[in-house]
């Protein structure tokens, strides 16, 4: 990686109430907050956004969004109040090859970013922008879309994806000590395998896998974020596992850098 290039990071968010009940992944999330050169501003690719087109937002201060129920009011509380940045915005659709709705109302800083942000950078000082995910897209064509945000990275911006490899919340166990599935452990490890060989098609077709994948993939908004960051590796970069694990049974923690 060049030396002024920012890295691409994707990190598996998890449990909303990992951000009020700190373990061993969001210290590695701060633990890299401390590592990377203060970017001018944040890209983030979220899960927790899936609309009809392609949305950006463009307002000058986000708001915090609490997308998610059932959890305690100290969730609800919490506020990420990191500025917008609406340059950003218009830069990301000049990149484009697609029409971009920017976006100033409906949308903010949703729980899949402020989750995860609030342990790389908690003073909220660094401008965040969130690039939706158009739901009616194949994981190929969200692949090919994010190549384009490639020249963000020269340009002193981070590029976070949050999601996760395997989500299935059908088959989780709630307590905190469980046992993976055999499925969810062999498609993450499958996972991992490639793309530290930069194989990347085969993570594009992930169907291709069989049944393991379909289980840890029951629908693709968590997945999708993945491809993003590695449709941004150039060939002289690596892929630098960040953390990894598997709670709940099915939910993959994998976190990973492009540098």
């Amino acid at each position: 990686m060049t030396s002024h290039r920012q890295p691409a990071v994707f990190a598996g968010h998890g449990s909303p109430m990992y951000a009020i009940e700190p373990n061993r992944y969001t210290a590695a999330w701060t633990s890299l907050g401390k590592s990377l050169k203060r970017p001018d501003a944040i890209l983030v690719i979220s899960a927790h956004w899936v609309t009809r087109g392609v949305w950006v937002t463009a307002m000058s201060e986000p708001k915090t969004i609490h997308d998610f129920g059932g959890f305690p009011q100290a969730l609800f509380d919490i506020q990420y109040p990191a500025p917008g940045s609406p340059a950003l915005a218009e830069r990301i659709k000049a990149l484009l090859n697609v029409p971009v709705v920017m976006e100033e109302n409906e949308w903010g800083i949703d729980h899949g970013a402020w989750s995860v942000l609030k342990y790389l950078y908690p003073d909220a000082n660094v401008p965040v922008v969130q690039l939706s995910l158009d739901g009616s897209l194949s994981a190929r064509e969200h692949y090919e879309l994010a190549k384009l945000l490639r020249p963000l990275r020269d340009e002193n911006i981070l590029i976070l994806a949050s999601g996760n490899v395997v989500h299935n919340l059908r088959t989780i166990h709630w307590q905190d000590d469980a046992e993976p599935y055999p499925w969810a452990q062999q498609f993450n490890d499958f996972f991992v395998s490639e793309i530290l060989a930069k194989h990347h098609e085969t993570v594009i077709d992930w169907e291709l896998f069989g049944d393991a994948a379909h289980l840890s993939i029951p629908t693709p908004e968590h997945y999708w974020p993945a491809l993003y960051m590695l449709a941004l590796q150039s060939e002289d970069e690596e892929v630098k596992v960040i953390i990894d694990g598997i709670e709940m049974s099915s939910i993959g923690m994998l976190s990973f850098s492009i540098q």
